[in-house]
């Protein structure tokens, strides 16, 4: 349905990610070959946190309903803009409408939240998801999406107090829902998360058969693999993407991550976990 990119490292401009490796996220907007729509131009979105010595309080956002290989100004922002950690994503409409509201990322408070694939027959189950919601976050969905949906029901089930259980407990939810009306394989897709220090990434789905999604090995792993590719050297000892799909061609460079599993990127690194396997 999407394709989406986090980062965690050194601060760097998104633009070296986003827009400059022969397989970047803009050009996956135009041709994805392994999603499930090959154009993902209904839309993109960035969210960064800036660099600094502080825990910033919330993310900045940018979104469009431009195509993103379309728009001047997601090269100006990208260019200019120097983070540690951001997310950015392009959007292949599932059936809700192209506007700002629906496109990823998604914030609440410092929090961050990106989404590709589908609650399945959305419309039938959103008023039981909705009416999930913790009375309190019930008027902040703006949009219309799945996606904002779950990030929402997520924190109403303890997302900021733990990521993986609260969006665990999300997804259980919906689940079952799904089967109450008759769907009862609802859940598919790969998910992201952020609290502006750590990343979380989850790829799951109810019928076991998600979304891709990949990491890059370390880079010091990466730049002794390379020593001939200058382009490496840009990158600081801690830089980490977690991906929809490869942005390079080089052999050994991205590692698929398994069903069913989440990934951690934080300060003391990169760990990955089982995720609702049982």
């Amino acid at each position: 349905m999407c394709r989406w990119l986090a980062y965690s490292g050194e601060a760097i401009h998104p633009a070296l990610l986003i827009l400059e490796p022969r397989h970047s996220l803009v050009a996956q907007s135009l041709n994805s070959p392994l999603g499930a729509e090959t154009v993902n131009g209904d839309g993109f979105g960035v969210g960064w946190y800036p660099a600094t010595d502080e825990l910033m309080p919330e993310p900045a956002l940018f979104h469009s309903i431009e195509p993103a290989w379309h728009d001047e100004n997601l090269r100006e922002l990208t260019q200019a803009i120097h983070s540690p950690l951001f997310f950015s994503h392009v959007r292949a409409a599932g059936g809700p409408p192209i506007q700002q509201t629906n496109c990823h990322p998604f914030r609440h408070g410092r929090w961050m939240f990106m989404h590709n694939g589908v609650i399945v027959d959305h419309p039938r189950l959103r008023r039981d998801m909705m009416l999930a919601l913790d009375p309190e976050l019930f008027p902040l969905v703006h949009g219309t999406t799945d996606s904002e949906v779950v990030f929402y029901l997520a924190i109403t089930y303890g997302l900021q107090e733990d990521p993986i259980r609260g969006l665990g407990r999300a997804l259980r939810r919906i689940e079952e829902i799904g089967l109450a009306h008759g769907v009862p394989e609802v859940v598919q897709g790969t998910f992201a998360v952020s609290d502006g220090e750590t990343i979380w990434a989850f790829r799951y789905s109810s019928m076991h058969r998600s979304r891709t999604l990949y990491y890059s090995v370390d880079m010091p792993t990466l730049q002794e693999m390379y020593p001939e590719v200058d382009r490496l050297r840009l990158f600081g000892a801690r830089a980490r993407v977690v991906v929809s799909e490869p942005l390079t061609d080089l052999p050994g460079a991205f590692v698929e991550v398994e069903e069913s599993t989440v990934v951690t990127l934080d300060a003391d690194g990169f760990r990955e976990a089982a995720f609702l396997r049982d």
